[in-house]
């Protein structure tokens, strides 16, 4: 098995429970946070549907430069965009995905400026960045939704939810 093989098998089973929870987003409760210093429900909604797009730097670029600004995505503040955007994001990372075990072995560094944060080989950086990334984003949602009494869907087995 490639790596290509493993990543693609761990990015679909991801990104299906990512979407499993943007669907339950009740659209009456985007502009909703826990706590003021906060991302918003659809804020980190948002986030979630367009971290993906660092899966591009990752895969196709030697490296990223934090030193760069970015422009910032505007919140999306409906459900239905939520769920457009992260399956068009989600698509072109498949795409993007489509490597030999060498690119995927191959270095990539986080950079500021001219000093080297770290380097280690691509797939792993996309593992963190992306995959992992997005876990720990997800999260948040799940607390948010819990919050707000939304009934959590399945991720890595039951909930409290939908437990039968």
């Amino acid at each position: 098995m490639t790596i290509k093989d493993t990543l693609l098998m761990e990015f679909d089973h991801e990104m299906a429970a990512t979407r499993r929870l943007i669907e339950r987003l009740p659209d009456e409760k985007l502009a909703w946070k826990p706590h003021a210093k906060s991302y918003s429900l659809g804020g980190l909604a948002t986030h979630l549907a367009n971290l993906l797009v660092w899966a591009g730097n990752i895969l196709n670029e030697d490296s990223f430069d934090l030193a760069v600004e970015l422009p910032r995505n505007p919140e999306i503040m409906s459900r239905a965009e939520l769920l457009s955007t992260f399956d068009a994001n989600s698509r072109r990372v498949r795409g993007w995905m489509d490597k030999t075990d060498a690119e995927y072995s191959g270095r990539w560094s986080l950079k500021r400026g001219a000093q080297e944060v770290f380097s280690m080989p691509r797939s792993t950086a996309f593992r963190s960045f992306v995959l992992h990334h997005m876990i720990h984003h997800r999260g948040q949602l799940t607390v948010y939704l819990r919050l707000n009494d939304v009934p959590l869907p399945a991720i890595y087995g039951p909930t409290a939810d939908e437990g039968n």
